[in-house]
């Protein structure tokens, strides 16, 4: 019984798989391709490569509307031809019945979960530098301006209370990939008084682990704001963090695994940028909640599927689109509510999932009270 379930789903998940990957492409990535290539900006196999490796990024998007329309459709022309009741006759439970979907909707999850930390950020990633490459030049490819880095700790005040306090503000004029340029950094690390650090260049050494800088001075001042002491060099290590080089990564959200992202994390804790934390922490935990969307979707569209009225499979691929059009509805007010911090992120990222999962709870439930 399981594996014929199964294989009603399978046709229609495939289908899906196949037109919301395609619908995602064309609108994502296929009509900013073709504007380029008319505009001569890119050859034909610069497209070609940028347009496979985006194509993971929207499977993976589409994977979880593709349960959903697998399962729905499947259960729904069980249903329309009186499998369900047959099976039902047989002593077979409606909840026996949904452990298929449920099935195929965790196996779905454990992939999409895995493909989305092994294939999907770096793919995506190459195809940004890929385009970049191809529309600037290679000098100012990496060029960033104006790299300014806070780092706030605890510290305890005269008063005895502890704060977060700014401990270190790195500011460069420009990076070009490799040398940081016309660097300031104000240093207030020992409470008794502030280093000044300015210099032409700085360069991160990630054998020593430490900063060197070229052509500048170092400016000691007394807590009472006076000169102590002023040290001209021309080449000086310092051992700082890198943590202001890593913030001039390239990479989006979507192009960061999980490691990548904790580790992202802990630099933006540092800065005391709170804004930026919570908008990767509710990132972070999206990264769990949007594969297990294929979990709460299968469990709906079957809940969905074994009513005992006929349902044509227009109407089925209309109650999908709705459903999936609220998911993701329901996901843009959760993240702005997140990022306002009227939500905690965890509950901003896993929000829509578990109220997917709460309707099919919902439905189920309906569902025996009929009958």
């Amino acid at each position: 019984m399981d594996r014929y379930i199964m294989s009603e789903t399978i046709a229609p998940f495939l289908f899906g798989l196949g037109a919301f990957s395609s619908l995602g492409m064309a609108i994502g990535v296929l009509f900013e391709l073709i504007r380029e290539l008319s505009d001569n900006s890119i050859s034909w196999d610069i497209a070609l490569k940028v347009f496979g490796l985006q194509l993971p990024y929207y499977v993976s998007l589409a994977l979880p509307m593709a349960v959903l329309l697998g399962v729905l459709l499947g259960y729904s022309r069980l249903s329309s031809d009186n499998e369900i009741v047959a099976l039902r006759s047989c002593g077979v439970s409606l909840q026996r019945i949904v452990c298929p979907a449920l099935a195929l909707g965790l196996i779905i999850a454990g992939v999409n979960f895995t493909f989305d930390q092994t294939i999907v950020p770096e793919a995506r990633y190459e195809a940004k530098m890929t385009l970049l490459r191809a529309l600037k030049d290679e000098d100012t490819l990496f060029r960033d301006d104006n790299i300014i880095y806070p780092e706030i700790r605890d510290v305890e005040r005269e008063n005895g209370e502890t704060g977060r306090t700014l401990v270190r503000l790195f500011y460069a004029d420009t990076y070009d990939g490799q040398l940081m340029n016309e660097v300031t950094i104000l240093d207030r690390t020992d409470p008794n008084y502030t280093q000044l650090v300015q210099a032409e260049s700085a360069r991160w050494n990630p054998d020593t682990e430490t900063w060197t800088f070229k052509n500048g001075a170092i400016y000691i001042i007394s807590s009472d704001g006076e000169y102590r002491n002023v040290l001209a060099f021309e080449s000086h290590s310092l051992p700082l963090p890198r943590a202001p080089l890593d913030i001039t990564s390239r990479r989006d959200y979507a192009e960061m695994n999980l490691i990548q992202s904790f580790q992202q994390l802990e630099i933006l804790k540092l800065s005391g940028r709170e804004r930026k934390i919570r908008k990767l922490e509710i990132r972070i935990h999206q990264k769990f909640a949007l594969p297990m969307a294929c979990l709460a979707f299968a469990l709906f569209g079957a809940t969905l599927g074994i009513q005992s009225q006929r349902s044509s499979t227009s109407r089925g691929f209309g109650v999908c689109v709705l459903a999936i059009l609220a998911y993701y509805t329901l996901m843009s007010i959760a993240d702005a509510l997140g990022l306002s911090g009227a939500l905690p992120p965890w509950m901003a990222g896993w929000m829509p999932t578990l109220v997917m999962i709460v309707a099919g709870f919902i439905v189920m439930r309906t569902r025996l009270s009929l009958n």
